[in-house]
């Protein structure tokens, strides 16, 4: 069977929802870095640079991948497109708010209404079923019990866990907790949804029913993937491969190669 082809709407004329301008992050090496700097005889502790200079609009329709070896500055990137970590460098702009300038009480409140996130380690609590992780970023916003729990079946039921809803993840494979963690990055029905290997605890058929959900979602949102699978770049419009943490090349759909 071949890979879900890419079947949503593209939006041309949209502005960009997101947008990085030369973005950087650099962190200190060492758990004690100014006594490393000493020992060295450094003014300042050694450094390594996580993303160098990274440029990219993101828009409306449009399901974009980045590529990449490990630590070549994926995961550091997806954390700031979301907010939840602060470039060193560099500006992130999300519907013409610039990150940077909220507070972290306003960012936490701004990526639980507008962003959607899939961790590569999911995040779930053992202590809640699968409904009520799914429906955790609701009770944040304050709905309304009965809300939630409607909006947290019908999404377990489209990512086939309908009769997991009461499972807690330790109930649960690898795989179902990943598809309890793609629901939960849907149910504020997010402007922007960004996942992290969104398929790597999951079997082929699986995997290719999420990423079809992905790509309708994708019909009125932007999503950003970061993978190594071929199957989930296949889907994406536009490809960013990374090298250490810098954009190496850019490419779009029909140009993706291995």
């Amino acid at each position: 069977m071949g890979s879900p082809s890419p079947s949503h709407k593209k939006s041309d004329t949209s502005s960009p929802i997101v947008t990085a301008t030369d973005v950087r992050k650099v962190y200190s090496q060492g758990s004690d870095p100014g006594r490393i700097a000493r020992a060295l005889g450094r003014s300042k502790p050694p450094t390594i640079s996580a993303v160098d200079t990274v440029s990219l609009e993101i828009s409306t329709g449009e399901v974009v991948g980045l590529a990449g070896p490990s630590g070549s500055g994926k995961s550091t990137l997806l954390h700031i497109l979301a907010g939840l970590e602060q470039p060193t460098e560099g500006t992130v702009t999300f519907q013409g708010t610039e990150l940077s300038a909220l507070s972290r009480r306003e960012r936490t409140r701004h990526r639980l209404e507008h962003i959607g996130i899939v961790f590569q380690h999911f995040h779930l609590l053992n202590s809640l079923s699968a409904r009520a992780n799914v429906a955790l970023p609701l009770v944040e916003l304050g709905v309304a019990k009965r809300q939630r729990r409607q909006r947290a079946t019908e999404l377990l039921e489209r990512v086939g866990l309908g009769d997991r809803i009461t499972h807690r993840p330790g109930e649960l494979s690898g795989g179902e907790q990943q598809r309890v963690a793609i629901a939960r990055a849907l149910i504020t029905d997010p402007e922007l949804v960004i996942a992290d290997e969104p398929t790597g605890e999951l079997d082929t058929d699986t995997g290719r029913t999420i990423l079809q959900e992905f790509t309708r979602v994708a019909e009125n949102r932007a999503v950003v993937l970061a993978s190594h699978d071929r199957e989930t770049l296949d889907i994406c419009d536009r490809l960013f491969r990374l090298r250490d943490g810098a954009i190496a090349s850019q490419t779009r759909q029909g140009e993706i190669t291995p």
